[in-house]
């Protein structure tokens, strides 16, 4: 990727083909989501029409919202062109990177990106933005499997600002550092994660998810209360601090003896510590009181730290119109 701003290909023209397009494209990429299934000059016109539609129209909620003017809106919907499956070549000879955007089949991803690799030269990275598959099931249909990772974007791509990187077990760290660097030239925050199925956040909210579900079944609370919990607490926290962080903030060991509670009164071992939780608290690592937990604070100006986390839960309140003056 020798340009500053390298062209895009997205191999597909779907939801997440559209979404990664806005997001580049916004940054001043030209973007080009490319059609991977043979189809009449009319079924064509009618993909196209929808794609740069939907487009257009994520565009103008931007410009609505306040980021950027209607004549913007209009440059940047410019940038991106949607190509029919026979142009594929073409369309992939003038890319500096490839976004495989396809439906979550493993035989469907494998030929894409077989045919994809053939069409750019062997130096031009490919990245799937599969959910749930892993990088190394894919990889071995790819010609230069060095170049190849996995890239997953979070709906909707355009907005939200992580991107998980997966690497392969083939994968050049260099190719890694190359996409991190893209990445957060757009405006995106990347981080770097095993390949493990669920990746980080996925793994994290399918448990949140499936736990609220269970406690709407059990009659705990109503929807709209859990749900106002998750806004007001457990998300008002989490934006602001990590959940690694809490727990160094809070300390191990209540996190410890809290689910060995929660795993005796709830009779699930789904609430059960993991090991390196205990093994923390045997060497001393209990967190921000002890100067190391999950994170290293050694050295750091403990009080500065707190004023500052505290700052950005006051800037919370004020988002959520919850700041409010002391009565007198």
């Amino acid at each position: 990727m020798t340009s500053p701003r390298p062209a895009i290909a997205c191999l597909g023209a779907g939801r997440m083909g559209r979404g990664i397009a806005v997001a580049f494209a916004y940054a001043g990429h030209a973007v080009t989501m490319i059609d991977v299934k043979t189809r009449s000059a009319e079924q064509f016109a009618t993909l196209r029409d929808e794609a740069l539609s939907e487009v257009d129209k994520t565009l103008a909620s931007l410009a609505r919202f306040g980021l950027l003017s209607e004549q913007e809106a209009e440059a940047v919907l410019a940038r991106v062109s949607v190509v029919p499956a026979q142009d594929n070549a073409a369309a992939l000879a003038g890319a500096g990177i490839v976004f495989e955007g396809v439906p979550e089949v493993v035989e469907l991803k494998r030929e894409v990106l077989a045919a994809a690799s053939k069409c750019v030269g062997p130096d031009i990275i490919i990245a799937s933005t599969t959910s749930t598959i892993l990088v190394d099931d894919l990889s071995g249909a790819i010609e230069h499997p060095a170049r190849f990772l996995n890239v997953h974007w979070l709906n909707p791509a355009y907005l939200i600002p992580l991107v998980e990187i997966s690497p392969g077990a083939a994968t050049d760290p260099a190719i890694i550092a190359q996409v991190k660097a893209l990445l957060e030239g757009i405006g995106k925050k990347p981080v770097v994660c095993a390949a493990t199925p669920g990746f980080i956040v996925p793994r994290i909210q399918a448990l949140a998810m499936n736990e609220a579900a269970r406690m709407v079944e059990e009659g705990v609370a109503s929807a709209e209360d859990i749900d106002t919990a998750i806004r007001y607490g457990f998300g008002f926290r989490y934006a602001v601090l990590g959940l690694l962080e809490f727990i160094d903030w809070g300390g191990g060991d209540i996190l410890y003896y809290a689910s060995r509670y929660l795993e005796g009164a709830l009779g699930s071992d789904r609430y059960r510590a993991p090991e390196v939780i205990s093994r923390n608290m045997r060497e001393g690592r209990i967190g921000l009181r002890t100067g190391s937990g999950f994170l290293d604070y050694s050295g750091l100006d403990v009080d500065a730290y707190r004023e500052q986390r505290l700052a950005q839960l006051v800037d919370m309140l004020r988002h959520f119109g919850l700041a409010r003056p002391p009565v007198m």
